[in-house]
């Protein structure tokens, strides 16, 4: 069936259509009717995600073609792509051929383990982002049970993140083909699924009339189960039945002729075999190649000049076996593709995979097309595909580290243990299996490659093993390794510069900041010249130990040194986001919000500019604590979501430890202790918890504070123990915890523990008097002494130096607390705690608040908890200012990423942010949106 026009996709008028089936396409209406109203809802403005799966010869590639040709008559852009079995290897061949650059995202160098998959994303999604804003779009990817890891990863992080655009999106898939988790997935995000089951009685007697112009008796419809209702199948039955006389046809009703029924039910080989043995032996060699396939290919597999092959090509399409595809040729369908397969014994088809793979290797250029042949044909001590298959493996470990484990590992099975080459080769496979998170075999492949390796090989290994147990949050052991590498005098100058860094990243894990701080000064008085990651690791050292020690201004130098030997090219990609990240910290703790924020911008455009996937959640968790310390409760929350869900996607599962503790501290700010008590739950359940940015006290400082708001003072009092107790520990949560000075003070009077208290103020103090140029720190150690002086005018007088909305709220509340034992102080005491509710319900801190409205009900007074007006669940008042002005950026026509650069968001929280206003606006398009800004604050459509 050709196109079709737009009265056709009028008729498939929804489910509720009168027509049920039409010629080229029966008993598929009700499929169909989806997948119109998805192409209409595009046109709209409206994107989504259609899932089609069924067995071969089900219909799914016809859907697809129907789809293409309907999207092109509304006037949709259409890109299509497919993955196939010879192609699975290539990283995201299936999109990069669709979207017609296939230069954009492949390029085949050999690289280090340095893991790219965030860049390749990121290079794809731009341009589609784009492309998809100027005019609606269908893509169709069919095939995806062969697509490759990072193809599912990118329509997993796609398809969510450009869901407020018009595009759709119809992926399919031969059901029981393979892992269908990504279709669970993309269901539960909303996608509608299509199975197609096979034809019902009604649809195969429609088909048969179809192709035979006659009514069909009970005999033909007999014959017709040959085929179990697979729309192929049966179609190609009827065609070589009629084609054999097995029909007769009088009256306009058709029978069969019982003598030249048929003696096989494999009709599909009967077409084979018609063909000259010629085309059959062409055909077997380009099935080998793949459903599809080029001429050039074909020929030098042949060994015959392309002017030979035309009269067996111009047959096999005449037969309908292949058909043209663009610059190459196609097995007009699965199935027929798989039956020249089945031709071919196992024997010779692994020879002709052999053949196929060398032909390929030899041509130079990139080794992993020739893979997936080299796969299927080599045997052990096949020392030419063992190469093959290991400078494939290298190729693709930073872009698709997943399909690097799978080709290292099966190189390693290839080879013998004896070959000196075996160590090398195993490097390949641990760093593959290190970036997908396979921690414990990476380390045993390690050491069991260390004890085979030469000296040149070790060195290598010995890095990797270290890497991989700081990962796995086992510093003192990665340390021990580190050292033992530098106790040798034989280390090359670029290893030896990342073991020290190694050995800092150790000790920063365990906090052993004298020995650090030992380390680091030596390592700058040894490489005062000389650039490299490890001097930035040594100012890294050194800040947090001059933080450590109360020393705020030493601690900035350091951070700018190491910012500066950074950009000026002296460390490895991996290294150089760490010490803007860390000035972040640094910013936040002293309470200047911009120059964090800016901080973490800089962080995120090294980190996106190096495709670093390990510390591709980073930004968006600093952001969430960010937003936490300036009572942005709702963003802090959506930056924390959008941290864990891209930990989860790349496997770094490392830093959803911290993106459950983000969400801990929301959830007790707001008054939800449950869910604060279910995130730590799920926190402790991740495993170990000690990193150089977010070790083991950090999450004793959340663990505290959850423990605290269910009531349990006493308990968190001892989770603390170690910051009240130890001056060093006690400075640098005083200087950098989430716990403030006040709160701490507070804790420790509560129960009882008035020398913490003490402590805790006189280190307050200590650091504020040390630090004169940060006023934050007096006014938060002024807070901390009014509290343990019980000094209600010490507190009224430092409300307005505290620069943080929640802390000045809590000290107003503190000074309403004091001034409320006194019977002649109640007014101002009222004053104080309204104060204080006031500025609890402007940041949504709803624990703290009904506190307050306890404590001024014991004075008599009572407030509300609805006499401020709280935000509707719908409609344009239900949205938060941040939402706001994420619409308005949108409703001027921005992208995702644009309006983040301009917002310091990352795109995953602009479109979390969207996903979630859609609904409270009753709008399901970027247009529709637009509209709603236009009516309710037209004045957003035009800021800059």
């Amino acid at each position: 069936m050709g196109g079709f026009s737009h009265s056709f996709l009028e008729a498939a008028d929804g489910p509720g259509s009168q027509r049920s089936s039409w010629r080229g396409w029966r008993g598929r209406a009700r499929e169909w009717d989806l997948v119109a109203q998805a192409l209409r809802s595009a046109k709209t403005g409206r994107g989504g995600v259609v899932l089609v799966e069924g067995r071969s010869g089900a219909g799914k590639s016809r859907l697809l073609d129907l789809a293409a040709a309907g999207a092109a008559e509304l006037g949709l852009d259409v890109a299509r792509g497919a993955a196939d079995e010879v192609t699975r290897l290539v990283p995201l061949a299936p999109l990069s051929s669709a979207l017609g650059d296939p230069g954009l995202l492949w390029t085949g160098e050999e690289t280090g383990a340095t893991d790219q998959r965030l860049l390749m994303l990121e290079r794809l999604r731009g341009p589609l982002e784009r492309r998809v804003a100027l005019r609606p779009m269908l893509l169709t990817l069919d095939d995806t049970h062969w697509a490759d890891p990072m193809t599912l990863l990118a329509l997993r992080s796609m398809t969510r993140d450009l869901a407020s655009y018009p595009l759709v999106w119809m992926l399919a898939r031969t059901k029981d083909g393979g892992d269908d988790r990504l279709f669970d997935v993309l269901e539960r995000d909303g996608a509608s699924r299509i199975a197609l089951p096979p034809l019902a009685g009604p649809a195969v007697v429609e088909i048969v009339r179809d192709l035979l112009r006659a009514e069909p008796e009970a005999d033909v419809l007999a014959l017709t189960g040959l085929a179990d209702g697979n729309p192929f199948l049966l179609t190609e039955l009827i065609r070589r039945l009629r084609g054999e006389g097995v029909f007769e046809i009088a009256d306009g009703h058709v029978r069969t002729v019982p003598a030249r029924l048929p003696r096989v039910q494999a009709v599909t080989l009967e077409r084979l075999r018609e063909l000259s043995p010629r085309t059959r032996h062409l055909l077997q060699v380009a099935s080998v190649l793949g459903r599809t396939f080029a001429v050039q290919d074909l020929a030098e597999m042949l060994g015959e000049p392309t002017h030979r092959l035309l009269p067996m090509l111009d047959e096999a399409m005449s037969a309908g076996i292949v058909g043209s595809a663009g610059e190459e040729l196609a097995f007009r369908h699965h199935l027929l593709w798989q039956a020249v397969t089945g031709t071919v014994p196992p024997a010779v088809g692994r020879a002709l995979h052999r053949d196929a793979g060398e032909m390929l290797l030899k041509r130079g250029g990139p080794a992993v097309p020739a893979a997936a042949h080299l796969l299927r044909s080599a045997g052990p001590g096949d020392v030419f595909a063992v190469r093959g298959l290991d400078q494939a493996a290298r190729e693709v470990l930073r872009t698709s580290p997943q399909t690097a484990a799978e080709l290292a590992g099966r190189v390693l099975e290839l080879s013998d243990q004896a070959d000196p080459e075996w160590p090398e080769r195993a490097a390949t496979a641990v760093d593959a299996l290190t970036l997908v998170g396979r921690l414990t075999e990476a380390a045993e492949l390690a050491r069991a490659a260390m004890r085979r390796a030469s000296s040149a090989q070790t060195p290598r290994l010995r890095c990797a093993l270290a890497y991989i147990l700081l990962l796995s949050a086992r510093p003192e052991e990665a340390l021990a390794e580190a050292e033992d590498m530098l106790a040798g005098s034989d280390l090359p100058e670029p290893v030896r510069d990342i073991v020290e860094w190694t050995v800092l990243w150790g000790l920063l894990s365990l906090n052993d900041l004298d020995a650090g701080r030992r380390r680091a000064a030596t390592v700058l008085t040894r490489r005062r010249w000389l650039g490299g990651t490890a001097p930035v690791g040594a100012r890294l050292m050194l800040s947090r130990f001059a933080m450590a020690d109360g020393r705020v201004a030493d601690a900035f130098t350091h951070l700018r040194e190491a910012v500066r030997i950074s950009k000026d090219g002296g460390a490895l990609p991996a290294q150089q986001p760490y010490a803007q990240l860390m000035l972040c910290l640094l910013h936040r703790a002293v309470r200047q919000p911009e120059e964090a924020d800016l901080a973490v911008r800089a962080a995120e455009e090294e980190i996106e500019a190096a495709g670093l996937t390990v510390l591709a959640a980073h930004p968006a968790l600093f952001r969430a604590g960010l937003h936490l310390a300036t009572g942005r409760l709702d963003d802090a929350a959506d930056e924390a979501r959008a941290a864990m869900t891209t930990a989860e996607e790349l496997g770094i599962r490392l830093f959803i430890r911290m993106g459950l503790s983000m969400l801990a501290l929301t959830a007790v700010r707001r008054g939800d202790v449950d869910a604060a008590v279910k995130h730590m739950r799920k926190h402790r359940s991740e495993g170990p918890a000690n990193g150089m940015l977010f070790g083991l006290p950090w999450h004793q400082w959340v663990d505290a504070l959850v423990t605290e708001a269910q009531g349990d003072r006493e308990r968190a009092v001892e989770v603390l123990r170690a910051t009240y107790t130890d001056a060093r520990e006690r400075r640098w949560a005083v200087g950098t915890a989430p716990l403030t000075p006040a709160w701490l003070t507070r804790l420790a009077l509560d129960t009882g523990n008035v020398p913490y208290a003490r402590a805790v103020v006189a280190t307050a103090e200590r650091l504020a008097g040390d630090n004169p140029g940060f006023p934050s720190l007096a006014a938060a150690a002024a807070h901390a002494r009014g509290l343990l002086g019980r000094d209600p005018d010490a507190l009224t007088g430092v409300v307005a130096a505290l620069p943080q909305p929640w802390d000045r709220a809590s000290c107003a509340e503190d000074a309403g607390v004091l001034l409320a034992a006194d019977p002649g102080a109640r007014d101002q005491a009222v004053a104080w705690l309204d104060q204080a509710l006031d500025g609890y319900r402007r940041i949504g801190a709803q624990r703290d608040a009904a506190r307050v409205r306890a404590r001024l009900r014991a004075l008599g007074v009572r407030r509300r908890h609805w006499a401020q007006p709280q935000r509707p669940p719908y409609g344009w008042d239900s949205l938060t200012d941040t939402e706001r002005a994420v619409a308005g950026l949108i409703a001027q026509g921005m992208t995702n990423r644009q309006a983040a650069e301009r917002m310091f968001l990352s795109p995953h929280t602009v479109s979390t942010h969207l996903r979630r206003m859609f609904p409270k606006l009753g709008v399901a398009s970027r247009v529709e949106l637009t509209r709603v800004v236009a009516e309710h604050c037209p004045s957003l459509l035009h800021e800059q």
